[in-house]
């Protein structure tokens, strides 16, 4: 699966996960939120695609029609409003454990930047820390933990064949364009591909 796939993945599982919607140029963007600017290429390397992040929209507009324009026929442009993320990390699911890693603020001090503030694999019960054991709270935990079911369920055809699922996620805040935090703290996931 790849990232195209997990996007329409994300949306039809249920999870917690971004409100994104594809661009096609017509849209105008909310002038009082900043947005994030992604695309998913239909074949082929989808690794560190282009990527524009926390932009006000007529900038979040003028990179989307230049992202569409460059990748063409190949693929699509997502946007979603931005957020704020507190902590984040990828939580990988295979048939018999789980491993999350997680960093503190936004998941490019992880894939990017090769940061980790903890590394937890889970086995029945058993949790292993690698790193600090108190970076995720006992109930952020959980959080993250309750969504695995619904994730083996979703994809038991590809557990069985011996591949993982990588989910990438954020503990978040909405904000506004000064991006002064706004409203609840909340688990997002934006990303979901197997591995």
């Amino acid at each position: 699966m790849n990232k195209l796939m997990g996007f329409y993945e994300l949306k039809a599982m249920g999870l917690p996960a971004v409100d994104w919607n594809e661009y096609s140029g017509k849209e105008s963007l909310d002038s009082s939120m900043l947005w994030t600017i992604r695309c998913a290429v239909y074949k082929g390397n989808d690794l560190n695609l282009p990527r524009l992040v926390g932009a006000e929209s007529h900038k979040a507009i003028e990179f989307a029609d230049s992202l569409k324009k460059k990748i063409g026929d190949n693929g699509i442009v997502i946007f979603y409003p931005y957020f704020i993320a507190v902590k984040s990390g990828t939580l990988n699911v295979f048939s018999d454990k789980m491993v999350i890693e997680a960093v503190k603020e936004d998941l490019w001090n992880l894939v990017t930047f090769s940061k980790r503030d903890v590394t937890i694999i889970i086995r029945d019960k058993d949790n292993e820390y690698f790193g600090n054991s108190e970076f995720l709270s006992e109930e952020e935990l959980q959080k993250i933990l309750k969504h695995v079911p619904e994730i083996r369920r979703c994809f038991k055809d590809e557990l069985t064949c011996g591949s993982s699922v990588m989910l990438e996620w954020s503990f978040a805040y909405n904000c506004d364009i000064h991006r002064n935090k706004a409203g609840e703290q909340y688990l997002v996931f934006y990303e979901a591909r197997t591995v």
